[in-house]
């Protein structure tokens, strides 16, 4: 039993030590790309939340802010790298009409419980540092297989809203779509990790591009985060008038 314990504790110290050496190989521009990409997405998430604050003042989210969404994108996207100051506008103003699009589901949240905005938020943060750690301490392309698997994933995502959206779906398939969807989202932040660190080692260092895939990924996973604790809510408090009456 020693031994078995013995053994145990020496591969956890080999895979501690193997990871720091891999960090290690991280060459010092890339870590600075990771560092600049990383701080992107931070203000991207600042500009959300303004984003949803003005929602909840003024009721600007809606279709409105979706269509500007996605117009930001595919403007972002059709932009030359070397305007890097107008792609920056253009990811924060991104991230503001998303935020607002995503204010409807604050606004739920806060007439139903408050708290399960920060809890959400919490959540979806310790989720993204976690699994981002992970891809960064991991060999190099360790987990970019995981790409085709990630995208039939998003196939089915579709073809289940669609399938519930026209014909009507059960409960079951909605909370199926829901874990299932988080799942796959949590996959690609680590995918997308690795993706951005293969392709900074070989001088693509489009730092606002790259901040844009990950926010992408923290914004579905915090939707569906909250849409789930919401549900779950929603569930306790019907289950406690039951038992009342």
């Amino acid at each position: 039993m020693d031994a078995f314990f013995g053994s145990q504790s020496s591969s956890r110290t080999r895979w501690s030590s193997d990871s720091l050496k891999n960090f290690r190989q991280i060459s010092p521009l890339v870590q600075k790309h990771i560092t600049r990409v990383y701080f992107t997405l931070c203000c991207a998430v600042v500009a959300a939340a303004v984003g949803a604050f003005l929602h909840v003042l003024w009721n600007i989210g809606g279709f409105l802010t979706t269509v500007a969404s996605i117009g930001s994108v595919i403007w972002l996207l059709s932009t030359p790298p070397f305007e890097e100051q107008k792609r920056v506008f253009l990811l924060m103003a991104l991230a503001l009409f998303q935020g607002a699009s995503i204010g409807p589901l604050i606004d739920l949240a806060i007439a139903i419980d408050p708290s399960l905005i920060f809890s959400a938020f919490v959540g979806t943060s310790l989720a993204f540092a976690c699994f981002s750690a992970a891809a960064l301490v991991a060999r190099r392309r360790e987990y970019l297989y995981l790409g085709g698997l990630l995208s039939s994933g998003i196939s089915i995502l579709l073809w289940l809203h669609f399938a519930s959206s026209v014909f009507g779906g059960p409960i079951a398939l909605f909370k199926f779509e829901l874990y299932f969807g988080l799942l796959v989202f949590v996959g690609y932040v680590i995918v997308d990790t690795q993706e951005i660190i293969e392709r900074a080692h070989f001088g693509d260092l489009d730092y606002v591009k790259h901040a844009l895939t990950l926010f992408t990924d923290l914004a579905a996973i915090f939707v569906r985060i909250l849409i789930i604790m919401l549900k779950n809510s929603v569930e306790r408090n019907e289950k406690k008038k039951k038992r009342r009456d």
